[in-house]
C-alpha cells in the first residue's frame, strides 16, 4: 500500500491521499498535527510526503508516526523548500525549513542521531536531489548540469555554493529501518 500525505489536489495514482481540507482529493480528512494518524502499525511500503512538511508543527511526531504506519524497509519521500530559496520564506504557513543535513537525526550512522537521540525511528537517506520538481528548458543546459553536479555532491554545495546559486527544493529518499520486533 502507498501512501500520499497532505495529497491536496494532485493525489498520486495509486495511492491513499490524506489531507486536513475536505476540499480536496483526499479518500481521509484528517488534521496531519493530530497524533496517532488513522492507520495500523506498519501499513505502507511507500509514503511520499510533497511540499507538506514544512506546515506541519512537530517534525519530530510526524517523522515518528511515519516511522511507525511504514512497513521495514519501505520507501519514504519527502519533498521540502530548500532553505536558501526564496519560495522557502515566500509562503508564510511555512513553518520549518530545510538543509541536505535536516535528517541526519533519523540516521543510525550520524553523529547527529547518536548526540540526540530523541527521535522514535530510523531511517537510512538514500538519496538527497535538489529541484526534481522545477522543469528546466533544453537551452538551460548549464544550469542542468549544475544541478547534477550538486545532486552529485549535496553536502558540498549546501555548505559552499548554496549561498551563491540558491536552488529551490529538497527531495530526501528514505528507507525505513526497523530492527526485530520493532513495532514502534
Amino acid at each position: 500500500m502507498m501512501l500520499d500525505v497532505g495529497c491536496g489536489n494532485k493525489k498520486r495514482i495509486g495511492f491513499i491521499g490524506i489531507d486536513i481540507n475536505p476540499e480536496t482529493d483526499a479518500d481521509i480528512i484528517c488534521d496531519l498535527n493530530k497524533f496517532p494518524y488513522p492507520f495500523k502499525e506498519s501499513t505502507f511500503d511507500e509514503i511520499y510526503v510533497d511540499n507538506v512538511l514544512e506546515h506541519l508543527d512537530d517534525i519530530k511526531n510526524v517523522m515518528s508516526e511515519i516511522y511507525r504506519i511504514s512497513k521495514p524497509g519501505g520507501s519514504v519521500i519527502i519533498k521540502v523548500p530548500y532553505f536558501r530559496s526564496r519560495y522557502a520564506f515566500i509562503d508564510q504557513t511555512h513553518k520549518h525549513f530545510f538543509t541536505t543535513q535536516s535528517f541526519t537525526y533519523f540516521s543510525p550512522t550520524h553523529i547527529h542521531h547518536r548526540l540526540y537521540n530523541y527521535y522514535i525511528g530510523t531511517f537510512e537517506t538514500t538519496a538527497i536531489r535538489f529541484n526534481e520538481n522545477f522543469p528546466l528548458k533544453w537551452y538551460n543546459k548549464i544550469w542542468l548540469l549544475f544541478i547534477i553536479i550538486c545532486n552529485r555532491y549535496p553536502e558540498y554545495y549546501d555548505h559552499h555554493l548554496g549561498h551563491i546559486f540558491p536552488l529551490d527544493e529538497l527531495t530526501f529518499y528514505l528507507k525505513t529501518i526497523k530492527s526485530n520486533g520493532d513495532s514502534k
